[in-house]
């Protein structure tokens, strides 16, 4: 296939994401969104990138691959080249409105307020954009201290962090934040919302320095949500998809000749792991040709014991294919 069954064929050499400003990754729960921003990030690392990943709001995996302190909602150091951070909805908010307003004390006493906190959260869209501008805000942020309009920094001076990568939602909640920016440039008046929206959707829709990386399972239901998330992003979003990553493949121990024999005798409780193992391959190529229609570059991560799935030696295996 077009892509390469990593099983059947070695897959063709990948185009690295090292140039990339800015990665968004999603695609169904449970797939391995947060092992393969991990994973990522430590490639990246290795090969000299400043990496920031940034979580939303999510239930904290990230430091426990990377062998690192707990993450909360300040940037922390994580590992060499990596920085990271859970953003909170509320810390993002107050770390924009002080950015904005230029003042801790005026924010608090304009936002601190449970009115104005009640109407905010009314507000459809502000929290996502909350946590994603504040991922966009860093990719502007120089190694001086300032931040900059520009996509290269300028003479002298270098980012901060070369790559953000962002461990977003999943599917439908990840596609609802994606979409946040496209709203605001639609409906919001003129001034910095709308200026700093814009901003970060020039960004994104940049194939040369922002992308979207979709995680799925080379299972029936991963990889037809998967189908649906490609259509919607590059259809209704019109956004740049840099990778596909399939998480989880076995390496085959039939080959397809085997494998029909062994299906072909139906259960018989002798050959039960034989047949299950035979449905698992079946299952996964049906997938992988799926997957390949949809011409995205794709890259094969192995399947690992669940139990030592998370743990940073196998993140830095993973981080070896990507």
């Amino acid at each position: 296939m077009p892509s390469g069954n990593p099983a059947r064929g070695a897959p063709p050499a990948l185009q690295s994401l090292d140039d990339l400003r800015f990665i968004y990754i999603t695609g169904k729960g449970g797939v391995g969104k947060t092992t393969v921003a991990a994973a990522l990030a430590r490639a990246m690392a290795a090969r000299g990138k400043r990496v920031l990943v940034c979580m939303c709001n999510a239930k904290e995996r990230l430091s426990g691959m990377l062998g690192s302190s707990a993450i909360g909602d300040e940037i922390t150091h994580v590992a060499p080249n990596i920085d990271a951070v859970n953003m909170v909805p509320e810390k993002c908010v107050e770390e924009y409105g002080i950015l904005m307003l230029k003042s801790r004390t005026l924010y608090k006493a304009l936002f601190e307020n449970r009115y104005v906190t009640t109407f905010f959260r009314a507000v459809p869209g502000l929290y996502e954009w909350s946590m994603l501008g504040k991922a966009w805000f860093h990719t502007t942020e120089l190694l001086s201290g300032k931040v900059t309009d520009e996509f290269e920094p300028p003479y002298g001076d270098g980012w901060k962090y070369e790559t953000v990568i962002v461990d977003g939602p999943a599917t439908g909640h990840g596609l609802d934040m994606l979409r946040v920016p496209k709203v605001l440039l639609e409906v919001a008046p003129s001034g910095p919302l709308r200026k700093d929206a814009e901003r970060a959707w020039h960004l994104f829709r940049d194939p040369s320095h922002s992308g979207v990386v979709m995680v799925t399972l080379p299972e029936d239901m991963p990889t037809n949500e998967t189908i649906e998330l490609a259509t919607a992003i590059r259809g209704e979003l019109d956004l740049p998809i840099a990778r596909l990553v399939v998480n989880a493949c076995h390496t085959p121990i039939f080959t397809l000749d085997q494998r029909v024999q062994v299906l072909e005798k139906g259960r018989i409780p002798e050959l039960a792991p034989a047949h299950a193992r035979a449905e698992r391959e079946a299952i996964q190529d049906d997938a992988f040709q799926k997957l390949a229609a949809l011409g995205v570059p794709t890259a094969f991560l192995p399947f690992i014991l669940t139990q030592h799935a998370s743990d940073p030696a196998a993140i830095l295996t993973l981080a070896k294919s990507l």
